[in-house]
């Protein structure tokens, strides 16, 4: 027994694992020793011996009286004995480590008999009146871990009797011990409630074994078992209706309708007939079965958060799964509408109830197909679950966050029933604003995991919700309207989002529908038309302000599809290209084909908003000539596209767009629509002509040469400027659609931009007064009106003229009708209440006085100067709001900028786009900090980073741009701008030095070295130099002589020592520099020993001010210079470094007051002593790890000294 205790302390471990292996080591000694042991016959001897007939008769007391000692060894009865004794034990995880080790030993151990172990079982943990309650609990837990243990072993249905050599042999397993299992599994339930679910599931356990059984008894104890739970328990709970419904399938000619009666009617316990009864039962609302007294307790007050096993087994049976054999048994949908959302989702129905029909939900989920999903989405249930999604402080809030989880998570597992699914959200119980109710993404999440095929169904569900089917009343516009409304908005939704798989023809459908209800009139229905949106007419007709909405939604289309990439294959080779569809062709092509389609078929639409016909002229002639473009395919083949891209989003625009949409200024939009309308056209006509000049088709004719010839006496702009300037216009604009069209247009044209091109650009971010552009633009209102007025008597005639008058009539008319200025009209009235003049009311028909001029005078200063305030109170916010767009615009131009430096980084055009961001930089305040950042990111992150070099540069203009970059430095006070200069002219420089104008640049670093180091208030860093330093060393070394001059000539000591570092790093970088002259080297090595020595002298002697910090620093470079002159000839080092004045110079320093407290000094002079002194090369590679470490210690001691020495410097002044 000695090798086995041991083992049962493990038992409790909370480890899961080390349980596991004393389990096994147990079970597996125990049938060791069972295998040894040899049964006693307790009448008599052995039958193998002959002795044991004379032992005492007190042996027999040795038998306990659960007989286990009889039949097993030792060892294996005194471990089923503590093993039970042990599940009443509450220390850390007993309970589950001695359970499983009895399941295992009892189904292993063919010598015990069911009735004994239940027997041990139930004498061992009884409870007593002097018990706690958490040991009373500890009791129970025990009999319930030990029953579960017979039950699970096998034991309790074991079929056969045990080995013995009586007469008699006893059953394993009886009907009398399996009755008792029931009974005290009852017991428990009924003993604590907690434990009443946990002892009824062990039940369930109990049955299944009976049912897999083949003992002898099995129909009595089923007889006796309905009797225990049917009969004898007569009360109904959720645990008993798990096991009517597992008895009821496993036994079903039993007489059910006995049983169940009269708690239900029906002998199917799943019929709909008891779904009300079921409900109250599952909601745990005791049902009684007979007239008894006493009504039955609810179990409101025991609720948990774990749903109730019964839900498991009636989902099993109702709703078997997709991948089940088994037939669905009663009506899910009913089932869920009655016991669940009548019930739990019920609006009387408290939290907890809804917490579990969440859950319910949650589990019958992943059970259902596309048939089943309809009936979990109930009314009740969509409420909750909107309602508690909808604010975060529901007290169901998370549960319902996690049901969406689910949803989502069920949907990417079976993307073929997201159509589905939407569709129950979005349908009759659910809300078309289900994301926008819930502010979740619930919706979108779905849409994001369905396949191409579940796409096209719901664009078809969305689109058959259009029209009010025939027959039903059209009175609820409004309810019409805000339906249709979101169907636009779900079908930009589908293109919007990115992560959604496209196909060509649902994106194609959507761009139809769109064009269809936004651009034209059905007049007569076509089933045979190949767009869906014209097999029917919509009923009722769209309003004027859906059709807008069609419209604003094609262009945001467009925008979306402009900034989206699909992948297009050429031959063997595949690209992704952005604003195509798979065949390559743009998607606003696709939408202006399907335009052009529907306009020649005049029988069933027409045009709501038809052009005119010198805009569809224009119109036409632009699409003849992006046809063209389309068979380009030399070297300008990528602006080729940027042009057709161009004239078609242009083209769709003019079709998309009011007369008057695209105006700035709101007055001139009110009241010249014409004008306004005029001047795109201009810019129309422009685009055309520049696409003209840039691609011409053909050979020219006379008429063509007269024109070329008028063209050249007057200059006409660029091609691609006329692009840009018209891409800059779209710029100005608000819509994404412009912006998206104008930017994909820029980069397909970037390779064709020139210098005027670049300068139109650069001309956009200059810097403007808010006044100056007020009062450009009142001079461009007063201009416009002018035009207008001429444009209305010279153009078109005295008709024209007349019509004119009505229009400026009915002009005036709206513009009376313009809500009053309150504030405006008390100011008027208060001036002429203090000259005694009262305000007409309009009330009386009385005369009105006249006033004569003297009144007149007195009361004009007064409204001048309400007049004047109210003006300028209208300019100042108007100053703001200028301000405000002129910003975002720029910001707009610099994606034009940014653009550019990414498509083409080997462009010389780059260099000019330096100096104006600069400019920008330097020129914008604290409300422009967006655009100086994202100036600052261009400038820093794609020019100066940028690893190609220019081709075909102005080497002048390269020049003035890097002086203009040194000249601001030196007097730039910001850090961050410093910065930035100075990498635009590490740049710069690399490219001059490719371009072999080195000398220039090297003269322009030493300008700038002497305002560093000679001027007191230079705004220039040593960073600037050393940046300089380390990219281009070949480039700085021919600075040297410069640098180590200008460091005798330093303004204070400070500069000095940055000298003395930029002279460090310069010495450093000499194993970069590939092949350098020697002599240069050594020359140059020679002077900066001297310097050196006289500068130490001079610190030694009070003839400057260096400390003992910056002699640190200045005798690291001493130190650099030496090793670099032995790398580069060894045998002159003695005669460059001069160690005889380095010796001198440590004895000087040791001997100086100031420095005498730094011993590291003259250490580090030694040091460069005897690395001038020549020594053998085996010495050397001998000494070489001593003298390294001995250079540590001595640089290490300098630092302590010269710490000592600071620390002596910085002394507190003390007051007398």
């Amino acid at each position: 027994m000695t090798t086995t205790l041991p083992l049962f302390w493990h038992l409790s471990s909370s480890s899961k694992k080390e349980r596991l292996d004393a389990s096994v080591k147990l079970v597996g000694a125990l049938e060791q020793f069972q295998s040894q042991f040899v049964p006693v016959n307790k009448s008599g001897a052995t039958s193998g011996s002959d002795d044991e007939g004379d032992e005492d008769e007190n042996e027999e007391g040795a038998f306990k009286s659960d007989g286990l000692d009889s039949m097993n060894a030792q060892d294996v009865s005194y471990s089923i004995r503590r093993l039970v004794r042990g599940l009443a034990s509450p220390r850390e995880s007993s309970r589950l480590g001695f359970a499983v080790a009895l399941t295992e030993l009892l189904s292993r151990v063919e010598t015990v008999t069911c009735s004994q172990i239940v027997t041990l079982i139930v004498d061992g943990t009884n409870t007593q009146g002097s018990m706690t309650g958490q040991e009373e609990r500890d009791v129970l837990f025990a009999r319930l871990f030990g029953l579960t243990s017979v039950i699970r072993s096998g034991l309790i249905v074991r079929a056969g009797s045990l080995p013995t050599s009586g007469s008699s042999a006893a059953d394993a397993s009886t009907h009398s011990s399996f009755e008792e299992t029931v009974k005290q599994l009852l017991a428990i339930g009924e003993k604590k409630s907690f434990l009443r679910e946990s002892a009824w599931w062990t039940i369930t356990l109990a049955i299944d074994a009976l049912k897999e059984s083949e003992v002898t008894w099995k129909g009595d104890a089923v007889d006796t078992m309905l009797q225990q739970l049917f009969v004898e328990y007569d009360i109904w709970s959720p645990e008993k209706v798990a096991l009517a419904v597992k008895l009821q399938t496993l036994y079903p000619d039993q007489d059910w309708r006995k049983l169940f009666s009269p708690a239900f009617k029906n002998p199917d316990l799943l019929n709909t007939g008891n779904l009300q009864s079921l409900a109250r039962i599952l909601k745990e609302s005791a049902v009684e079965d007979s007239d008894a007294k006493d009504v039955p307790k609810t179990t409101t007050g025991n609720w948990k958060p774990q749903l109730h096993f019964v839900w498991d087994t009636l989902l099993e049976q109702l709703l078997p799964g997709p991948n089940s054999s088994q037939s669905p048994r009663g009506s899910f949908q009913e089932f869920f509408r009655i016991v669940v959302d009548e019930s739990l989702f019920s609006s009387t129905a408290s939290a907890e109830r809804k917490y579990w029909g969440f859950q319910v939900f949650q589990k019958a989920l992943p059970r259902v197909d596309q048939d089943t999903m309809p009936m979990l989405f109930t009314k009740n249930f969509m409420r909750t679950w909107i309602n508690h999604l909808s604010k975060p402080d529901r007290y169901l809030h998370k549960i319902a966050r996690q049901t969406v989880t689910d949803v989502q998570a069920f949907v990417q597992s079976n993307p073929h029933l997201g159509f589905a699914l939407i569709f129950q959200l979005t349908g009759v119980n659910g809300s078309h604003q289900f994301d926008k109710l819930t502010k979740t993404k619930t919706v979108e999440g779905i849409l994001t995991s369905m396949d191409a095929e579940g796409i096209k169904s719901y664009i078809t569900y969305l689109l058959g919700q259009v029209s009010v089917p025939t027959g039903q009343t059209t009175e609820d516009i409004h309810a019409i309207n805000s339906r249709r409304s979101w169907i636009i908005d779900q079908l930009g939704a589908l293109i919007r989002s990115g992560s959604m798989p496209k196909s060509d023809d649902w994106v194609q459908s959507i761009l139809d529908w769109l064009v269809i209800h936004g651009l034209f009139n059905i007049k007569k229905k076509s089933e045979k038309s190949p767009f869906l949106a014209m097999h029917s007419i919509p009923n009722p007709v769209f309003s004027e302000d859906l059709r807008q909405s069609c419209r604003n939604r094609l262009l945001a289309c467009i925008s979306d599809l402009n900034t989206q990439t699909s992948v297009v294959k050429s031959g063997d080779k595949s690209s992704k290209v952005s604003a195509v569809a798979s065949d390559g062709e743009f998607w606003v092509s696709k939408v202006l084909k399907t335009i052009l389609s529907l306009e020649k078929d005049s029988k069933h639409v027409s045009l709501q908003n038809p052009l005119d016909d010198d805009v569809l002229v224009h119109c036409s002639k632009a699409q003849e000539l992006a046809t063209q473009l389309k068979i380009v395919t030399d070297e300008r083949q990528e602006a080729a596209k940027g042009a057709e891209l161009l004239l078609s989003a242009t083209i769709l625009q003019q079709y998309c767009s009011d007369e008057g949409d695209e105006i700035d200024t709101e007055a001139l939009e009110v009241s010249y629509p014409r004008l306004i309308y005029h001047i795109h056209l201009k810019d129309f006509k422009a685009c055309i002509d520049g696409a003209t000049r840039m691609f011409p088709q053909g050979k020219k004719g006379k008429k063509g040469r007269k024109s070329a010839a008028a063209s050249e006496e007057q200059p006409q702009p660029e091609p691609v400027d006329v692009f840009v300037d018209t891409i800059i216009g779209f710029l100005e604009k608000s819509t994404a659609y412009m912006r998206t069209v104008g930017n994909q247009v820029f980069g397909l044209l970037s390779s064709a931009v020139q210098e005027s091109t670049i300068d139109l650009i650069v001309t956009q971010l200059e810097r403007r007064d808010p006044a100056e552009l007020l009062e450009g633009e009142d001079d461009d209102e007063e201009m416009d009106v002018e035009d207008a007025h001429a444009h209305t008597v010279n153009g078109t005639g005295e008709e024209k003229s007349d019509e004119s008058d009505d229009d400026a009539a009915e002009d005036d008319e709206d513009s009376n009708d313009e809500e009053e200025d309150v504030e405006l009209r008390r100011k008027i009235e208060e001036a002429l209440r203090v000259n005694g003049i009262e305000a007409a009311t309009g009330e009386t028909d009385e005369e009105e006085d006249l006033m004569d001029d003297d009144q007149m005078m007195a009361i004009d200063e007064q409204l001048a100067a309400v007049f004047r305030s109210r003006a300028n109170e209208k300019k100042t916010g108007k100053g703001v709001d200028v301000q405000r767009e002129a910003t975002h615009f720029k910001n707009r131009v610099l994606d034009l900028v940014d653009i550019f430096v990414k498509k083409q980084p080997s462009s010389r055009l780059v260099l000019r786009l330096i100096a104006p961001l600069i400019d920008l930089i330097s020129g914008t305040g604290l409300d422009e900090r967006q655009l100086s950042d994202k100036a600052k990111g261009i400038l820093r992150s794609r020019i100066a980073k940028s690893k190609e070099i220019p081709v075909d540069i102005d080497v002048e203009a390269t020049l003035a741009i890097v002086t203009d970059l040194h000249t601001r430095a030196r007097k730039v006070h910001s850090s961050d701008m410093l910065a930035t200069l100075s990498q635009c002219s590490l740049y710069l420089s690399r490219i001059l030095v490719h371009y072999d104008s080195e000398a220039p640049l090297v003269q322009l670093y030493q300008e700038s070295l002497a305002d560093f180091l000679t001027r007191k208030n230079s705004a220039l860093n040593s960073n600037f130099f050393q940046d300089f330093t380390r990219r281009l060393p070949a480039s700085a070394w021919p600075v040297r002589n410069d640098l180590l001059d200008l460091s005798g000539r330093a303004v204070n000591a400070y500069r000095q020592g940055q000298a003395y570092q930029l002279l460090d790093t310069l010495m450093s970088q000499l194993p970069a520099m590939g092949d350098v002259n020697s002599l240069e080297v050594v020359e140059f090595t020679t002077r900066l020993q001297r310097a050196l020595l006289e500068a130490a002298t001079d610190a030694c002697t009070d003839k400057n001010s260096l400390n003992a910090a910056q002699l640190k620093e200045l005798f690291k470079l001493a130190l650099v210079a030496a090793r670099q002159i032995q790398r580069v000839d060894s045998t002159s080092i003695a005669q460059v470094v001069q160690p005889t004045s380095w010796h001198s110079l440590a004895g000087r320093l040791s001997s100086s007051d100031r420095f005498k407290t730094s011993p590291g000094l003259p250490k580090m002079c030694e040091q460069i002593v005897r690395l001038s002194k020549p020594a053998d090369a085996p010495a050397a590679k001998v000494d070489a790890p001593l003298l390294k470490t001995k250079r540590k210690a001595e640089e290490s001691a300098g630092a302590d000294d010269i710490a000592v020495a600071t620390k002596k410097t910085k002394r507190k002044k003390v007051k007398v």
